[in-house]
C-alpha cells in the first residue's frame, strides 16, 4: 500500500485537510515560505508566535518544557522521539481512539497488515466501551487457537494494562518478534483468564466459496486489495454452476478497504443503488453507490448474510445495504457497530495520520456507529459450537434459503 496515494480503505482514506502544526517545528523549508511565522535558527527550528490568533494557541509554553527537558534532564535526550510524542499527545487529546498518529514504523506495521502479511497473533482489535476489545480473530491463526472469541476485552499486555491505551499502541504491544510469546489477560462474561500466545508471520486468504446442494456459500475473512476480484471470480463460478441461492458469510470480518465493500455489495444490488451513506455531522458528504451490473441482482436468487459481532466496518456496509434494499435478510447476531470514517494521511518521513472525518450510515439512513446491525433472524452459537455441520447459523441460513426455493 503506498500511503502517499491516500487509497481509501473503510475508513476513507481522502484528500486530508487537516494540518500538523508542529510538524513544522522540524520543517524549516515549509515555515520560511509563510510570513505569519517566525523562525529562530537555533538547534531545533521552533514557531515561536501564536500560530493563528483566532485559535488561541501559543507554543511558549511547549519550547519552554522543551527546553527543560533538553537542558536539565539527566539522560540522553532524542529529539525525534520527543517531537513523535508530542504529535501523539496532541492527536489523542481529541479522545477519539480511532483517531492516531502512527510513527514510521507504525505505519509499516499497519502497511504490512492490509498487503495480506500480518506478523503477531491473527487477531483484529477495536474499541468498545471504552477498552481494547478483540474484534475477530483470524481464522486458523495463533489467537483463534489459543481460544480468543468476538468481544473479549483485553485488560493487559504482558502485565501492562491497557487503561487508556490507544488502539496503536496495544497493537504494537502484541505484535513482536516471530516465535516469540505475548500474555494477555482476557475478560469474558465478566471472567477473567490470561493466555499466552506465540506469534508467527500470518498470510491472511480473504475469501473461500463452496457450493452445497444447489447453494453457493462464500466466506469473506476480510476486505483486502484482492477481495472484490476474488469474490467476483466465485460469484461467477457460482453462476456457471447455476446456484440457486447463496450464503455471504461475514461472521469475524473485521472490515478492511472501503472500495472492496462497495464493489461486493454492487454484485448484489442494482446499479445505481445506494452502499454506503457517508456524514460529517449532519451534513452528507459523500454517498457511495454501486457503479458495477453486478453477477447475482436477481431477486430470484435469495441471499442470506451471517454476522456476529465478529462483523465490523465493511462488513457492515455490505450487510446493512443488503438489508435495507431488501436484497438479503441477515441471520446471526448483533454486529461490532464500527461505523466511523478515517482518513490516512502519509508523510515524506514516511509517518502517517488517521483521523475520524466522518460516520457511516446505511441506505435508509441507519447509523452504523455502536450500536451495530441487528440481525432479522438472531441465532446465538455457543463458543464451544463447531463451525462447520455443528454451525446453528449457517444451519438456520440452508434452512431459510431452502424454504425459498
Amino acid at each position: 500500500m503506498d500511503l502517499s496515494k491516500n487509497k481509501k480503505f473503510v475508513y476513507a482514506l481522502k484528500k486530508l485537510t487537516l494540518a500538523l502544526i508542529i510538524v513544522a517545528a522540524y520543517s524549516f523549508g515549509w515555515a520560511a515560505g509563510h510570513e505569519n511565522l517566525k523562525i529562530d535558527q537555533g538547534f531545533v527550528p521552533r514557531i515561536l508566535n501564536k500560530i493563528g490568533n483566532e485559535r488561541d494557541v501559543d507554543f511558549s509554553t511547549f519550547w519552554q518544557i522543551w527546553d527543560e527537558v533538553d537542558e536539565k534532564y539527566d539522560g540522553q535526550v532524542d529529539h525525534k522521539k520527543m517531537l513523535n510524542g508530542a504529535i501523539s499527545g496532541m492527536v489523542s487529546a481529541v479522545g477519539d481512539p480511532y483517531t492516531y498518529y502512527m510513527t514510521p514504523e507504525e505505519a509499516k506495521e499497519f502497511e504490512d497488515e492490509f498487503s495480506g502479511n500480518i506478523s503477531g497473533i491473527g487477531a483484529e482489535v477495536g474499541i468498545k466501551k471504552n477498552q481494547i476489545t478483540v474484534i475477530a480473530p483470524l481464522p486458523d491463526s495463533p489467537a483463534e487457537k489459543a481460544g480468543l472469541k468476538p468481544g473479549d476485552a483485553i485488560i493487559t499486555i504482558d502485565d501492562n494494562t491497557t487503561t487508556n491505551m490507544t488502539i496503536d499502541e496495544a497493537v504494537s504491544r502484541i505484535r513482536g518478534q516471530e516465535g516469540t510469546d505475548v500474555k494477555l489477560e482476557i475478560l469474558r462474561n465478566n471472567e477473567s483468564s490470561e493466555v499466552t500466545i506465540k506469534r508467527q508471520t500470518i498470510n491472511v486468504k480473504s475469501v473461500y466459496s463452496e457450493i452445497k446442494d444447489n447453494i453457493g456459500i462464500l466466506q469473506l475473512r476480510r476486505f483486502s486489495d484482492d477481495t472484490a476480484g476474488l469474490t467476483d471470480t466465485a460469484l461467477e463460478d457460482f453462476k456457471s454452476k447455476n446456484v440457486k441461492a447463496i450464503v455471504l458469510d461475514l461472521r469475524n470480518n473485521p472490515g478492511g478497504y472501503l472500495e472492496s465493500s462497495v464493489k461486493i455489495a454492487a454484485e448484489f444490488i442494482k446499479k445505481g443503488e445506494d452502499v454506503v451513506i457517508e456524514k460529517h455531522g449532519d451534513k452528507v458528504t459523500a454517498t457511495h453507490k454501486a457503479e458495477l451490473i453486478g453477477t447475482f441482482t436477481d431477486a430470484k436468487i435469495p441471499i442470506a448474510v451471517l454476522v456476529n459481532e465478529g462483523s465490523a466496518s465493511a462488513s457492515e456496509i455490505v450487510a446493512g445495504a443488503l438489508q435495507d434494499h431488501g436484497r438479503a435478510i441477515l441471520i446471526g447476531e448483533q454486529t461490532f457497530g464500527k461505523g466511523s470514517v478515517q482518513e490516512l494521511k502519509g508523510y515524506p518521513d514516511n509517518s502517517s495520520l488517521r483521523v475520524t472525518i466522518a460516520h457511516w450510515y446505511t441506505p435508509k439512513g441507519n447509523s452504523i456507529t455502536e450500536k451495530g446491525l441487528t440481525p432479522d433472524i438472531n441465532v446465538e452459537t455457543d463458543e464451544t459450537q463447531l463451525p462447520a455441520d455443528e454451525d446453528p447459523q449457517l444451519k438456520k441460513a440452508l434452512e431459510y434459503l431452502n424454504s425459498k426455493l
